[in-house]
């Protein structure tokens, strides 16, 4: 639980998924090349092969991305961020953001 100021500090952005793959030695991470705009390219890693998701499901396709959050390695390469999503009853759900500016910011 995270009050409202700590909540204003979180940094949500435009996306688009421009790469998706299987991350190989891993069943459950696919690596997102994801471009936020303005030469803005990132790798995000996202662990959700183990509920049925595969790389087409977010090739081309613009999603909302925590972008403020410090790198974190997965299988010896950094995450820079992290896609949104929220609790599904099976599985996650992916907060997606077709139509909208790349790189614009949710505040």
């Amino acid at each position: 639980m995270i009050n409202i100021d700590d909540f204003a500090k979180v940094e949500i952005k435009v996306g688009l998924v421009t790469q998706a793959e299987d991350v190989e030695k891993s069943n459950k991470l696919i690596r997102l090349q994801v471009d936020f705009g303005k030469e803005e390219l990132r790798t995000i890693f996202t662990g959700v092969r183990t509920f049925g998701y595969a790389p087409e499901d977010f090739t081309d396709k613009q999603f909302l991305f925590v972008t403020n959050l410090e790198p974190r390695k997965m299988m010896g390469e950094e995450s820079q961020g992290m896609i949104l999503a929220v609790d599904g009853q099976d599985k996650p759900f992916f907060v997606t953001a077709a139509g909208l500016p790349l790189g614009a910011k949710v505040s």
